[in-house]
C-alpha cells in the first residue's frame, strides 16, 4: 500500500491530500529517509511524521488490503516515540 494511503487509513493524518502534501514538503521520513507519496510500505518499516509541534516516530505492523475500521486503525502501528513542543520548541513529557 502507499505510503500516503497507509497514513489516511491508520489514521495517523485525516486525509490523503495532506499526506501527499506533508510528504512532498519532507516532513515524512521511512526508515531514515525522505519518503515520497507513493512508497510501498511494507510490515516492520520506521514511519517518522513532524506534524506542527508533533513529531511521531511509528513502525508498521501491517499493511491493510483495503479499508481499515476506525477501532482497528490503531492496530496497524505501534507508537515508538511521541514528542510534544511547545511554543519555544522545547520539549514536553507525554502525559497522556
Amino acid at each position: 500500500m502507499r505510503l500516503d494511503k497507509w497514513l489516511k487509513v491508520s489514521r495517523l493524518i485525516k486525509r490523503r491530500t495532506v499526506a501527499q502534501m506533508a510528504c512532498d514538503q519532507g516532513r515524512v521520513f521511512v526508515n531514515d529517509r525522505p519518503a515520497k507519496p507513493a512508497l510501498e510500505l511494507k510490515p516492520e518499516d520506521k514511519v517518522h511524521l513532524e506534524l506542527g509541534r508533533r513529531a511521531l516516530t511509528v513502525e508498521v505492523i501491517m499493511v491493510p488490503q483495503g479499508a481499515v475500521s476506525a477501532q482497528d486503525a490503531s492496530a496497524l502501528y505501534k507508537v515508538m516515540e511521541e514528542i510534544r513542543r511547545n511554543s519555544e520548541g522545547l520539549d514536553l513529557p507525554d502525559f497522556e
